[in-house]
């Protein structure tokens, strides 16, 4: 029998004057996706680190956690599983270190401009916009809630 590895991903809503930090990314479609600052968990990284590790690689920003938006289960239509632990933090300082190859321009967006991309079907994923509404919403939770070793 196969086991079932569900992947396991972090992201980060950063919200300053209004508009929100996200990245334009090259996924080898016909157009680039919107994403929040999110990828993978490396092997022994603990989830904040993750989160904070992929705002460097993808935004050059610093960013401080603040708080934990939740675990976001997502099932795939290809039959992948994703459990996405999901953060909101504030932007610190914009460090201008090279960003991540697949990432092709960082932007911080409004609101309206993100409900025009949903619309367009430019969103990475449904889990986007579901974070920055749960966000807005301050359903928030304490970091203390995440237990690691």
């Amino acid at each position: 029998m196969r086991r079932w590895h569900p992947l396991v991903t972090v992201a980060t809503v950063v919200e300053r004057a209004g508009c929100f930090l996200m990245v334009e990314e090259d996924r080898g479609g016909p157009y680039t996706l919107f994403n929040q600052p999110a990828g993978h968990l490396e092997p022994g990284e603990r989830i904040r680190d993750g989160a904070l590790r992929e705002l460097r690689e993808e935004t050059a920003w610093q960013v401080g956690i603040t708080d934990y938006l939740g675990l976001y289960v997502l099932e795939t239509p290809n039959g992948q599983t994703f459990h996405s632990h999901g953060f909101f933090g504030m932007a610190l300082a914009h460090l201008g270190n090279d960003l991540d190859p697949a990432i092709h321009a960082v932007h911080w967006l409004t609101l309206d401009e993100l409900e025009g991309l949903e619309r367009e079907g430019r969103l990475r994923s449904p889990l986007v916009m579901r974070r920055l509404r749960d966000a807005q919403a301050g359903r928030f939770f304490p970091m203390n809630v995440i237990h690691e070793r």
